[in-house]
């Protein structure tokens, strides 16, 4: 097993249907192949607190949810979760794969909600204390085509996004977008139309080069 000062944090982004789930299983089997010390995680969860909040957000019959109380309750399972799992991992040299991140925040809340993706920065780099992660990948891909795939996609949960309209998906691909032109380093947008193989090939060429630094 090698060695590492300190670990990575990388998280996974994108629309309802984008693929996810594939490309985390990708992106683990690499690491394990490169011998490299890491967890998987996702958010809102990850931990017993922020999965309780998790149920709260995405209950189907939660309906009343007020914009800014989605976004709030959101920053909270992230700064729990944060504090937990993801901060003392990374200080034991362990890289974290997260599915959603800080990003989903303003793509979902701050744009396509309309509440303004700086409004929701703020309440965001208070959560995390400016804790950004070292690099992420977006799955670009019509909202169209993702929603068709959860609806083929049997034994999924239906939370209480997916029951938004398809203008709201369009508003959050718009936003993810919007982020990428802020944090062009960091957030490598892959289109994932394309097949699961064409994909998996390059998250593996950008993962690959990311993780070259830390082995030893």
């Amino acid at each position: 097993m090698n060695h590492q000062a300190k670990g990575l944090f990388i998280t996974l982004e994108g629309g309802d249907g984008s693929g996810k789930t594939t490309v985390m299983r990708e992106m683990e089997q690499l690491l394990k192949e490169q011998g490299v010390d890491f967890i998987s995680t996702r958010e809102p969860g990850g931990i017993e607190i922020a999965e309780k909040i998790r149920e709260v957000i995405l209950n189907p019959q939660h309906t009343a949810m007020d914009a800014r109380t989605e976004a709030l309750l959101y920053a909270a399972s992230r700064r729990q979760h944060l504090a937990e799992k993801v901060e003392p991992s990374l200080e034991r040299g362990i890289t974290v794969l997260c599915d959603r991140f800080i990003d989903s925040s303003l793509a979902y809340q701050g744009h396509a909600r309309g509440l303004g993706i700086e409004e929701v920065l703020k309440i965001n780099l208070f959560a995390t204390k400016g804790r950004f992660p070292d690099l992420t990948f977006y799955l670009d891909i019509e909202p169209e085509v993702g929603l068709a795939r959860i609806a083929a996609g049997a034994g999924r949960e239906v939370n209480r996004l997916d029951m938004e309209s398809l203008h709201f998906h369009q508003k959050v691909r718009e936003g993810y977008h919007i982020l990428a032109g802020m944090y062009p380093d960091r957030i490598k947008t892959i289109d994932a139309s394309r097949s699961q193989e064409e994909v998996a090939a390059e998250i593996r060429g950008h993962l690959y080069a990311a993780i070259k630094e830390i082995l030893a």
